[in-house]
């Protein structure tokens, strides 16, 4: 399917400024599910903007906002290098847990009200942003959330204090919700995982669950962790839950 993959949205976010968002849709007329995918640390970078168009590609309107809107300049893009990662990860720890949860009520309004859009939603994201796609799925108004590789989910140290309450909420997800883990991450052991899907099945989510042998970061199509095989694989799951969820 042929894609717009060249339009930005400033949307406005509480406390002023703008959040911007990169959209990815079917450059046809009609209308489409919604997808709000959330990007690990660097922001929307070249891997991150492929994926966004592999998703839009199936029949949806993919909407990827900066996440750190507040703090770096609109189409700001870190390195996959160390600085860019030291970058990343502080203000990761820097921004508030209330303010990710704004970006994202603000995301989902401004998807759901697009032209292009249907109304149904759901989310996506990767690393710090699979995090992110489960903390807005608790919005009611979406349907599933594909969370890869979700960082800080087992520990709670998600944003300023480093003390989320994700695992604690878990009780108000009713989307249902696809978690997807790779064996070899150093970033979320095997009693994270554990912790996470205990949680879980003590408040009766509707979940699938996943654990591959690869590394974090294993969709990322740049660099030695990508594992082409197990993307396509991903694709399909991901695609498969957002069939039943949205049609």
């Amino acid at each position: 399917m042929l894609l717009r993959s060249d339009e930005v949205q400033d949307v406005a976010v509480p406390g002023g400024g703008a959040m911007r968002m990169h959209l990815f849709r079917p450059a046809i007329e009609g209308r489409f599910p919604g997808v709000l995918f959330f990007s690990e640390i660097y922001q929307v970078t070249g891997p991150i903007r492929r994926l966004a168009a592999m998703l839009a590609g199936h029949g949806y309107v993919v909407a990827v906002p900066e996440v750190y809107h507040e703090y770096e300049p609109a189409g700001t893009v870190l390195a996959y290098d160390p600085a860019g990662t030291d970058r990343g990860n502080a203000l990761k720890f820097a921004k508030p847990v209330a303010a990710y949860d704004a970006d994202a009520r603000a995301g989902l309004s401004a998807l759901a009200e697009h032209a292009a859009c249907n109304g149904k939603l759901a989310t996506f994201g990767v690393c710090l942003g699979g995090h992110l796609a489960y903390r807005a799925a608790l919005d009611p108004r979406v349907v599933a959330a594909a969370c890869f590789y979700a960082t800080d989910i087992h520990s709670g140290t998600l944003g300023e204090g480093r003390a989320d309450d994700s695992l604690e909420r878990m009780a108000d997800l009713k989307a249902e919700a696809m978690f997807v883990w790779g064996r070899q991450d150093p970033h979320v052991p095997y009693d994270g995982r554990e912790l996470i899907r205990t949680r879980l099945e003590a408040v009766g989510a509707s979940y699938e669950w996943h654990e591959v042998n690869a590394q974090h970061a294993f969709l990322r199509d740049e660099g030695p962790r990508y594992d082409p095989a197990l993307f396509m694989q991903a694709v399909a799951w991901t695609l498969a839950l957002y069939r039943r969820a949205m049609g």
